[in-house]
């Protein structure tokens, strides 16, 4: 089967955010991990303390934020881009009357051949409700009545 090239490009685009937010997460670990290691004992006594906690803390926070960027990269494996009969789910594109979806990563909008684009994860709020839905089926969300119109 062959996979539709606008859901390769938004594929490739989740997977081109996922290694980005990874990179840029490690590339500010390396800087941290760096300053921690240059700090050197003054006679502030305290304050270089109080510093090195708040980095230690700092590192933690990016080590969590990391770990969820790494877990992006590996939930992308798991998504099929090509066509796919049935009801909507992971890898699906959908267009609405309201906008389009593409069932992956919460990427954010890409804007693709076809249009704007909104790349989210099952998990998030319009995501749950998109899940086994079929052409025609319609549900309520944010007052809005939204209508599945295409399933690629």
């Amino acid at each position: 089967m062959d996979t539709n090239p606008i859901k390769q490009q938004l594929y490739d685009f989740c997977q081109t955010y996922a290694k980005d937010r990874v990179t840029r997460l490690q590339t500010q670990m390396a800087t941290l991990q760096e300053s921690l290691f240059s700090e050197t004992k003054s006679s502030a006594g305290d304050k270089h303390e109080t510093g090195r906690a708040i980095m230690q803390l700092e590192r933690e926070r990016l080590g969590q934020q990391l770990a969820v960027a790494e877990a992006l990269t590996q939930a992308l494996t798991k998504v099929n881009i090509n066509p796919l009969k049935g009801p909507i789910g992971l890898g699906s594109l959908v267009r609405t009357n309201k906008a389009n979806y593409f069932l992956a990563i919460s990427a954010g909008e890409c804007h693709a051949e076809g249009g704007l684009v909104y790349c989210i994860s099952p998990n998030t709020p319009i995501g749950g409700f998109l899940l086994g839905k079929s052409v025609g089926d319609a549900f309520v969300f944010n007052d809005k009545e939204i209508t599945v119109l295409e399933i690629l």
